[in-house]
């Protein structure tokens, strides 16, 4: 099985002006499915040609190994993007839950529980001309933002946007500010990298403030509507948590606050993506189910972005998950039936 080469040097990235939609495909285009698993906390990407059925390539083993390009030797929570400059951007959460259990470290965090769950401190930018050869570069918040947030409990689930307004790619992502112990909350932060997507440029600031100060949120997924503002979906941590949303005309601002969880699910579930059918006026909300077991995701779809129409489970519904089991916090983005093609035959060498 084929494991991508990286490059060692970054090109630079000239970014031109583009509007809110979302970009487009040749007609006859293919989606690109990036997940990781718990057992690998590697990178995989699947295929599909229709939005419904997913199979993986390079025969279902991961086509990035975590341990290749990590601090934590694993990767969480990948997330690709396409800029107007028509290069790929994935960025990911540099973290191995199971680092003690696997001989990496000698606890089970890097630092000691006051911390909190996962209590990683890095992301991890990557980008591509052909989805094949990348570059990557690590991010540890703490060293690049010391004076607030050198002492964060962790940072999580980060996603790319080109940002109009500023001419710049726009990371968002998951932190708590203060150690668990003193306190501190996940929420939800965005910051600005530098052109050549190798660092972060900006210090994090808010999306948005909860209502309710005492939940957690986290993995917000913003995605262009057809009308020019921002769908932006996330996790609030309530009983049970699940997928809200908000509607901005500001890519990095929120406040229009809605009560409502838009999943299907009578349990927790997390890791909203929200992307749009090729040719039509449909978008899916493809969301993580981490309170089944094996994991599984589960989808509605949405014309208005008010009502939500379930669509069931991989392999519980219309949505097939051919070749693989268990993904954990996608996300998929439309691509060129070329370039599915390239992908297929590169990695079935």
């Amino acid at each position: 099985m084929k494991q991508t080469i990286f490059t060692a040097a970054l090109c630079v990235l000239t970014l031109s002006a583009c509007t809110t939609k979302q970009q487009e495909v040749e007609p006859d285009g293919a989606y690109l499915f990036t997940y990781f698993n718990d057992p690998t906390h590697s990178l995989f990407m699947a295929i599909s040609y229709d939005g419904y059925e997913f199979k993986a390539i390079n025969g279902s083993e991961p086509i990035i190994a975590g341990d290749s390009i990590a601090e934590q030797h694993g990767i969480r929570d990948p997330h690709i993007y396409r800029g107007p400059d028509k290069k790929f951007y994935i960025v990911m959460t540099d973290l191995h839950v199971f680092g003690k259990q696997a001989g990496l470290r000698d606890t089970q965090w890097e630092r000691d529980d006051r911390y909190g769950w996962g209590n990683n401190r890095g992301i991890i930018l990557m980008k591509s001309d052909d989805l094949i050869h990348w570059t990557h570069n690590e991010a540890r918040i703490d060293k690049l933002f010391p004076e607030n947030f050198g002492e964060i409990g962790c940072a999580w689930a980060p996603e790319t946007i080109w940002d109009p307004d500023e001419q710049k790619m726009m990371v968002y992502f998951t932190i708590r500010q203060t150690p668990e112990g003193d306190g501190g909350r996940t929420k939800l932060f965005y910051s600005y990298a530098d052109k050549d997507f190798t660092t972060l440029v900006t210090e994090p600031k808010l999306l948005f403030e909860y209502p309710d100060p005492q939940i957690q949120v986290l993995d917000a997924d913003i995605c262009p509507m057809p009308d020019g503002r921002y769908f932006m979906t996330y996790v609030a941590q309530e009983n049970p948590g699940g997928i809200k949303y908000m509607i901005s005309d500001k890519i990095n601002h929120y406040d229009d606050y809605h009560a409502e969880q838009i999943d299907a699910e009578d349990r927790g579930c997390e890791a909203p993506n929200c992307w749009k059918r090729i040719g039509e006026d449909k978008w899916v909300i493809m969301y993580d189910i981490y309170s089944v077991n094996p994991h599984n995701f589960g989808f509605v779809e949405t014309s208005d972005f008010k009502t939500f129409t379930p669509l069931g489970r991989f392999n519980e519904g219309v949505m097939k998950a051919l070749n693989f089991v268990s993904p954990k916090h996608g996300s998929i983005i439309p691509i060129k039936l070329s370039e599915a093609k390239r992908l297929e035959e590169y990695y079935s060498k």
